[in-house]
């Protein structure tokens, strides 16, 4: 049975991101693996610096994984760290940096792996986005290719501060049957290990299927 995903609308690692707390049980483990791929060219130290603060108040440790161009995504050492984590977590910044570096590479590989073996996935903004397939374009909200661990969704993250002009941009690019979930930051859409889904922590979550409103029972199981 695959492991929860939790898809953060961003501003991750802070107030209101309480939905933390159980994601660490759920996982089973006091350690969280922190990829701040996405962050590459935006001070990833600092990411790293920021979750490290947040899940040791919370009880946990990070164990850093410093996968920030494709020739560390290659790297059987950091592949085995991600292999062996319970609970992995994709930091924010650029999602077209982070699925070109981790796009069938052993680092994904071992992501994937060690989601069908129970682990917490968990990716906010950058992250968000990237995990889905398809994947909205940041730079003027049309689709493109995701990495694709959750497929037939995607997400727009910091959704309260995305333009009525680009929403409905997506909304109306968006293909036949594709769930489209607005995220507000601070805010997690958490599918369990059964396939159902909930919403936790400070904001809302707003999904749309074939052009109109929905609620989340439009979203894949």
């Amino acid at each position: 049975m695959t492991g929860p995903v939790a898809l953060v609308g961003g501003a991750e690692w802070g107030d209101g991101c309480d939905f933390d707390r159980a994601l660490l049980e759920l996982s089973g483990g006091t350690e969280v693996a922190v990829l701040p791929t996405a962050a590459a060219y935006e001070h990833p130290d600092r990411a790293v610096a920021t979750a490290t603060a947040w899940f040791e108040a919370l009880g946990a440790t990070v164990r850093p994984v410093p996968v920030l161009k494709r020739e560390d995504a290659e790297s059987t050492e950091l592949a085995k760290i991600v292999s062996d984590a319970r609970f992995i977590y994709l930091g924010g910044g650029s999602p077209l940096h982070l699925r070109s570096v981790l796009k069938d590479s052993p680092v994904w590989h071992a992501l994937e792996t060690a989601w069908h073996e129970g682990a917490v996935v968990a990716g906010s903004s950058a992250g968000a986005m990237a995990l889905c397939d398809p994947m909205v374009d940041p730079r003027g909200g049309a689709f493109t290719l995701g990495l694709g661990l959750l497929e037939q969704l995607a997400v727009i993250p910091h959704f309260a501060s995305w333009s009525h002009d680009k929403t409905h941009r997506t909304v109306t690019l968006a293909a036949k049957g594709l769930a489209l979930c607005g995220i507000e930051e601070r805010t997690a859409l958490i599918r369990a290990s059964d396939g159902t889904w909930s919403v936790a922590g400070a904001g809302s979550v707003t999904v749309f299927c074939d052009g109109k409103p929905a609620d989340l029972s439009a979203l894949p199981g």
